[in-house]
Protein backbone atom coordinates (compact mmCIF):
# COMPACT_ATOMS: atom_id res chain seq x y z
CA UNK A 1 0.00 0.00 0.00
CA UNK A 2 1.58 3.25 -1.18
CA UNK A 3 0.10 5.91 1.12
CA UNK A 4 0.89 8.77 -1.24
CA UNK A 5 -1.49 7.27 -3.80
CA UNK A 6 -4.32 6.40 -1.43
CA UNK A 7 -7.38 8.38 -0.40
CA UNK A 8 -7.68 8.38 3.42
CA UNK A 9 -10.92 9.21 5.23
CA UNK A 10 -10.72 10.43 8.83
CA UNK A 11 -13.99 10.19 10.79
CA UNK A 12 -14.40 12.21 13.97
CA UNK A 13 -12.09 14.76 12.38
CA UNK A 14 -12.93 17.62 14.77
CA UNK A 15 -12.08 15.56 17.86
CA UNK A 16 -8.88 15.69 19.86
CA UNK A 17 -7.26 12.74 18.08
CA UNK A 18 -8.90 13.48 14.72
CA UNK A 19 -7.26 16.90 14.49
CA UNK A 20 -3.81 15.59 15.41
CA UNK A 21 -4.20 12.74 12.91
CA UNK A 22 -5.06 15.20 10.16
CA UNK A 23 -1.84 17.04 11.03
CA UNK A 24 0.24 13.83 11.07
CA UNK A 25 -1.13 12.84 7.64
CA UNK A 26 -1.27 16.31 6.11
CA UNK A 27 1.06 15.44 3.21
CA UNK A 28 -1.37 12.76 2.04
CA UNK A 29 -4.75 12.76 0.30
CA UNK A 30 -6.97 13.02 3.37
CA UNK A 31 -10.68 13.75 3.66
CA UNK A 32 -11.70 14.90 7.14
CA UNK A 33 -15.35 14.26 8.07
CA UNK A 34 -17.09 14.96 11.34
CA UNK A 35 -20.64 14.19 12.52
CA UNK A 36 -22.12 16.95 10.36
CA UNK A 37 -20.59 15.30 7.27
CA UNK A 38 -21.57 11.71 8.09
CA UNK A 39 -23.74 10.26 10.85
CA UNK A 40 -22.03 6.90 11.35
CA UNK A 41 -25.14 5.49 13.07
CA UNK A 42 -27.08 5.86 9.78
CA UNK A 43 -26.23 2.66 7.90
CA UNK A 44 -27.67 3.89 4.62
CA UNK A 45 -25.68 7.11 4.74
CA UNK A 46 -22.50 5.20 5.62
CA UNK A 47 -22.94 2.87 2.65
CA UNK A 48 -23.82 5.65 0.19
CA UNK A 49 -21.15 8.15 1.14
CA UNK A 50 -18.30 5.68 1.41
CA UNK A 51 -19.30 4.07 -1.89
CA UNK A 52 -19.17 7.51 -3.54
CA UNK A 53 -15.90 8.58 -1.92
CA UNK A 54 -14.14 5.23 -2.33
CA UNK A 55 -11.35 5.76 0.22
CA UNK A 56 -8.67 3.08 0.52
CA UNK A 57 -8.20 3.68 4.26
CA UNK A 58 -10.90 4.69 6.76
CA UNK A 59 -9.71 5.87 10.18
CA UNK A 60 -12.54 5.92 12.71
CA UNK A 61 -11.87 8.18 15.69
CA UNK A 62 -15.58 8.99 16.12
CA UNK A 63 -16.96 7.79 19.45
CA UNK A 64 -19.27 8.62 22.33
CA UNK A 65 -16.61 9.08 25.01
CA UNK A 66 -18.50 10.77 27.86
CA UNK A 67 -18.10 7.74 30.13
CA UNK A 68 -20.56 8.77 32.84
CA UNK A 69 -23.17 10.01 30.35
CA UNK A 70 -23.09 6.62 28.63
CA UNK A 71 -24.65 5.09 31.76
CA UNK A 72 -27.88 7.04 31.17
CA UNK A 73 -27.67 7.01 27.35
CA UNK A 74 -27.02 3.33 26.87
CA UNK A 75 -28.83 3.00 23.54
CA UNK A 76 -26.90 5.89 21.98
CA UNK A 77 -23.58 4.57 23.31
CA UNK A 78 -24.24 1.12 21.84
CA UNK A 79 -25.23 2.69 18.51
CA UNK A 80 -22.22 4.99 18.17
CA UNK A 81 -19.52 2.81 19.74
CA UNK A 82 -20.94 -0.58 18.77
CA UNK A 83 -23.33 -0.96 15.84
CA UNK A 84 -21.87 1.95 13.84
CA UNK A 85 -18.47 0.23 13.82
CA UNK A 86 -20.17 -2.71 12.13
CA UNK A 87 -21.64 -0.38 9.49
CA UNK A 88 -18.19 1.07 8.81
CA UNK A 89 -16.58 -2.37 8.70
CA UNK A 90 -19.13 -3.57 6.14
CA UNK A 91 -18.81 -0.44 4.01
CA UNK A 92 -15.01 -0.77 4.10
CA UNK A 93 -15.25 -4.42 3.07
CA UNK A 94 -17.68 -3.66 0.24
CA UNK A 95 -15.31 -1.01 -1.12
CA UNK A 96 -12.04 -2.94 -0.61
CA UNK A 97 -10.91 -0.47 2.04
CA UNK A 98 -8.92 -0.92 5.24
CA UNK A 99 -10.62 0.17 8.47
CA UNK A 100 -8.50 1.50 11.33
CA UNK A 101 -10.60 1.80 14.47
CA UNK A 102 -9.78 3.31 17.88
CA UNK A 103 -10.73 1.42 21.04
CA UNK A 104 -10.00 1.64 24.75
CA UNK A 105 -8.55 0.06 27.88
CA UNK A 106 -12.08 0.08 29.38
CA UNK A 107 -12.99 -3.15 27.55
CA UNK A 108 -10.93 -5.17 30.05
CA UNK A 109 -11.97 -6.45 33.47
CA UNK A 110 -9.57 -4.22 35.42
CA UNK A 111 -8.20 -7.06 37.53
CA UNK A 112 -4.75 -7.65 36.01
CA UNK A 113 -2.18 -5.67 37.96
CA UNK A 114 0.42 -6.22 35.20
CA UNK A 115 -1.82 -4.91 32.43
CA UNK A 116 -3.09 -6.38 29.18
CA UNK A 117 -1.34 -7.49 26.00
CA UNK A 118 -2.85 -7.14 22.53
CA UNK A 119 -4.07 -10.74 22.48
CA UNK A 120 -5.50 -10.73 26.02
CA UNK A 121 -8.98 -12.18 26.32
CA UNK A 122 -9.58 -10.82 29.83
CA UNK A 123 -12.60 -8.86 28.73
CA UNK A 124 -15.18 -7.70 31.25
CA UNK A 125 -16.04 -4.04 30.84
CA UNK A 126 -17.47 -2.50 33.99
CA UNK A 127 -19.29 0.41 32.35
CA UNK A 128 -21.74 0.96 29.50
CA UNK A 129 -18.98 2.85 27.69
CA UNK A 130 -16.65 -0.16 27.94
CA UNK A 131 -19.42 -2.55 26.92
CA UNK A 132 -20.25 -0.44 23.88
CA UNK A 133 -16.60 -0.23 22.80
CA UNK A 134 -16.17 -4.00 23.19
CA UNK A 135 -19.24 -4.50 21.01
CA UNK A 136 -17.60 -2.31 18.38
CA UNK A 137 -14.48 -4.47 18.47
CA UNK A 138 -16.57 -7.62 18.07
CA UNK A 139 -18.50 -6.20 15.12
CA UNK A 140 -15.25 -5.15 13.44
CA UNK A 141 -13.66 -8.58 13.81
CA UNK A 142 -16.79 -10.41 12.63
CA UNK A 143 -17.18 -8.42 9.42
CA UNK A 144 -13.91 -7.25 7.92
CA UNK A 145 -10.55 -9.04 8.33
CA UNK A 146 -8.71 -6.03 6.85
CA UNK A 147 -8.60 -3.96 10.02
CA UNK A 148 -6.27 -2.25 12.44
CA UNK A 149 -7.70 -2.15 15.95
CA UNK A 150 -5.87 0.45 18.03
CA UNK A 151 -6.45 0.40 21.78
CA UNK A 152 -5.30 3.44 23.72
CA UNK A 153 -5.96 5.12 27.07
CA UNK A 154 -6.01 8.33 29.11
CA UNK A 155 -5.86 10.62 26.07
CA UNK A 156 -4.91 14.27 26.23
CA UNK A 157 -4.20 16.79 23.48
CA UNK A 158 -4.58 20.45 22.63
CA UNK A 159 -7.86 20.08 20.75
CA UNK A 160 -10.25 18.85 23.44
CA UNK A 161 -11.20 18.55 27.09
CA UNK A 162 -8.79 16.35 28.99
CA UNK A 163 -7.45 15.48 32.44
CA UNK A 164 -4.29 17.58 32.06
CA UNK A 165 -6.23 20.77 31.39
CA UNK A 166 -8.68 20.01 34.22
CA UNK A 167 -5.85 19.56 36.72
CA UNK A 168 -4.09 22.71 35.51
CA UNK A 169 -7.30 24.70 35.94
CA UNK A 170 -7.94 23.30 39.42
CA UNK A 171 -4.33 24.03 40.33
CA UNK A 172 -4.90 27.68 39.48
CA UNK A 173 -8.17 27.83 41.43
CA UNK A 174 -7.52 25.77 44.58
CA UNK A 175 -4.95 25.40 47.34
CA UNK A 176 -5.36 21.63 47.41
CA UNK A 177 -7.38 18.87 45.76
CA UNK A 178 -8.00 15.15 45.98
CA UNK A 179 -7.16 12.78 43.13
CA UNK A 180 -7.80 9.04 42.92
CA UNK A 181 -4.82 6.88 43.80
CA UNK A 182 -6.21 3.37 43.25
CA UNK A 183 -6.87 3.31 39.49
CA UNK A 184 -3.87 2.59 37.27
CA UNK A 185 -3.29 3.10 33.57
CA UNK A 186 -1.08 4.75 30.97
CA UNK A 187 -1.43 8.32 29.63
CA UNK A 188 -1.31 9.03 25.90
CA UNK A 189 -0.52 12.31 24.14
CA UNK A 190 -2.64 12.41 20.96
CA UNK A 191 0.28 13.78 18.90
CA UNK A 192 2.33 10.68 19.74
CA UNK A 193 -0.66 8.40 19.10
CA UNK A 194 -1.16 9.97 15.68
CA UNK A 195 2.53 9.43 14.84
CA UNK A 196 2.29 5.74 15.76
CA UNK A 197 -0.80 5.34 13.58
CA UNK A 198 1.16 6.92 10.73
CA UNK A 199 3.98 4.44 11.42
CA UNK A 200 1.59 1.48 11.15
CA UNK A 201 0.26 2.71 7.80
CA UNK A 202 3.67 3.75 6.40
CA UNK A 203 5.11 0.32 7.14
CA UNK A 204 2.17 -1.78 5.97
CA UNK A 205 2.12 -3.65 9.26
CA UNK A 206 0.07 -6.80 9.59
CA UNK A 207 -3.64 -6.35 10.22
CA UNK A 208 -4.74 -6.92 13.80
CA UNK A 209 -4.70 -5.33 17.24
CA UNK A 210 -2.14 -2.81 18.51
CA UNK A 211 -1.77 -1.07 21.87
CA UNK A 212 -0.52 2.52 21.79
CA UNK A 213 0.17 4.63 24.89
CA UNK A 214 3.13 6.68 26.00
CA UNK A 215 5.83 4.51 27.51
CA UNK A 216 5.02 3.97 31.20
CA UNK A 217 6.28 1.57 33.86
CA UNK A 218 4.66 -1.87 33.96
CA UNK A 219 1.24 -1.67 35.53
CA UNK A 220 0.94 2.04 34.77
CA UNK A 221 0.59 5.03 37.08
CA UNK A 222 -2.34 6.32 39.13
CA UNK A 223 -4.38 9.43 38.38
CA UNK A 224 -2.78 10.85 41.53
CA UNK A 225 0.72 10.25 40.12
CA UNK A 226 -0.36 11.88 36.87
CA UNK A 227 -1.87 14.91 38.64
CA UNK A 228 1.23 15.48 40.77
CA UNK A 229 3.44 15.47 37.69
CA UNK A 230 1.10 17.89 35.91
CA UNK A 231 1.31 20.29 38.86
CA UNK A 232 5.08 20.03 39.07
CA UNK A 233 5.69 20.57 35.36
CA UNK A 234 3.16 23.44 35.32
CA UNK A 235 4.95 25.19 38.19
CA UNK A 236 1.82 25.11 40.36
CA UNK A 237 2.02 24.86 44.15
CA UNK A 238 -1.38 23.25 44.77
CA UNK A 239 -1.15 20.28 47.14
CA UNK A 240 -2.46 17.05 45.61
CA UNK A 241 -3.86 14.57 48.13
CA UNK A 242 -4.52 10.91 47.32
CA UNK A 243 -8.01 9.49 47.73
CA UNK A 244 -9.75 6.20 46.99
CA UNK A 245 -12.32 5.47 44.31
CA UNK A 246 -14.81 4.86 47.13
CA UNK A 247 -14.34 8.47 48.28
CA UNK A 248 -15.12 9.80 44.82
CA UNK A 249 -18.11 7.84 43.44
CA UNK A 250 -19.01 8.30 39.76
CA UNK A 251 -21.99 6.99 37.74
CA UNK A 252 -19.73 4.70 35.67
CA UNK A 253 -17.40 2.22 37.32
CA UNK A 254 -13.79 2.52 36.17
CA UNK A 255 -11.34 -0.39 35.90
CA UNK A 256 -8.81 -0.50 38.73
CA UNK A 257 -5.96 -1.80 36.58
CA UNK A 258 -6.13 -1.08 32.86
CA UNK A 259 -2.55 -0.63 31.64
CA UNK A 260 -2.16 -1.51 27.96
CA UNK A 261 1.08 -3.36 27.17
CA UNK A 262 2.65 -2.70 23.78
CA UNK A 263 4.46 -5.79 22.47
CA UNK A 264 4.25 -5.10 18.72
CA UNK A 265 5.36 -1.51 17.99
CA UNK A 266 8.42 0.62 18.69
CA UNK A 267 7.94 2.36 22.03
CA UNK A 268 6.28 5.76 22.07
CA UNK A 269 8.06 8.54 24.01
CA UNK A 270 8.11 8.29 27.81
CA UNK A 271 4.94 9.65 29.44
CA UNK A 272 6.77 12.29 31.47
CA UNK A 273 8.64 13.58 28.41
CA UNK A 274 5.39 13.65 26.41
CA UNK A 275 3.59 15.56 29.16
CA UNK A 276 6.44 18.06 29.41
CA UNK A 277 6.31 18.59 25.63
CA UNK A 278 2.53 19.08 25.70
CA UNK A 279 2.70 21.61 28.53
CA UNK A 280 5.56 23.51 26.89
CA UNK A 281 3.48 23.97 23.75
CA UNK A 282 0.23 24.70 25.56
Amino acid sequence: MNLTQEKILILGAQGMLGQDLAQALNDLDIIAWDQADLDITDQGAVNNQISKLKPKIIINTAAYTAVDDCETNQELALQVNGEAVGYLAQAAKDNQAVLLHISTDYIFNGLNINGYNEDSQEFGPQSVYGQSKLKGEERLKQINPNYYLIRTSWLYGKNGKNFVETIKRLGQEKDQLKVINDQFGKPTFTVDLAKQIRYILDNNLDFGTYHITNQTAEGGISWYDFARKIMKLSGLQTKVNPCSTAEYPRPAKRPQYSALNNTKLPQSPDWEEALSRYLANG
